[in-house]
């Protein structure tokens, strides 16, 4: 359960922010999407190499060729 601490004074529209970005950091919405279809655990480690691979090329400058 999340709880925000609001401030005497507060705005609702900041109390509700600070809700936001808990929830996000929670990665509920995120668990969610994930479980909606069932992906196998040798697609889900390819798509991870595949997206690390890239980084890296990114990050040395490859990515142009």
């Amino acid at each position: 359960m999340l709880i925000v601490a609001v401030k005497e004074g507060e705005s609702i529209e900041k109390a509700l922010k600070k809700f936001k970005k808990k929830f996000e950091k929670t990665g509920v919405v995120k668990q969610l999407r994930s479980r909606k279809n069932f992906e196998k655990p040798s697609i889900t480690n390819r798509q991870t190499r595949i997206k690390a691979v890239y980084k890296q090329k990114m990050q040395l400058g490859l990515a142009a060729e």
